[in-house]
């Protein structure tokens, strides 16, 4: 029997090791943190602030399969200045002129910035003068997900609505958008 849990371990690893190289061509968002996003200029991209908890089940699941996907990963780090944020975190910062503090230790503690959040994920999308511009709440599919980005960084938004959009998207906008992520 320990001959036999022997050999799989070494073909385990064995296999691990030949398919390391093509792990690593999972997509990969670069994600900033807050401090970081308070003092970086980021001319006309939106911030893309991604509110989570270390308890929350979906918002691990959207980094193990929304945050991984390629389309999902360029439009991000393309056109977004994406940014991680423990809405239970212990960090105090400021935020284009007002600081924010943790909450005081204890059950369902908040962060400060976080105030106003509903539930978890939530994803907002600040302009970069620092004001609320859009609040997506909740698990979303990578599919899904690309539309709705896709939808705010090209400005679509002010030419359909978001229905229409949906409609038109993989046969009408998806080949303009694989074009401009094409050499990322």
């Amino acid at each position: 029997m320990k001959k036999y849990i022997k050999i799989l371990v070494c073909t385990s690893l064995f296999f691990t090791f030949l398919l390391s190289p093509f792990t690593s061509l999972r997509a990969q968002v670069k994600w900033h943190t807050i401090e970081e996003a308070a003092s970086e200029k980021i001319g006309t991209k939106l911030y893309f602030i991604d509110f989570y908890t270390s308890w929350c089940g979906y918002c691990k699941k959207m980094d193990r399969e929304t945050f991984t996907d390629p389309t999902v990963a360029k439009i991000l780090n393309k056109y977004y200045y994406p940014v991680k944020f423990n809405a239970e975190g212990t960090n105090t910062f400021v935020w284009f002129g007002k600081t924010y503090n943790p909450a005081s230790a204890g059950r369902n503690r908040t962060h400060e910035f976080a105030k106003g959040v509903q539930g978890y994920p939530t994803f907002n999308l600040f302009t970069a003068d620092g004001k609320l511009f859009q609040s997506i709440p909740g698990y979303v599919a990578a599919k899904d997900f690309t539309v709705i980005l896709w939808y705010l960084a090209s400005g679509d938004y002010n030419r359909y609505s978001y229905e229409q959009y949906q409609k038109i998207f993989d046969k009408d906008i998806r080949p303009t958008m694989e074009k401009a992520l094409k050499n990322l």
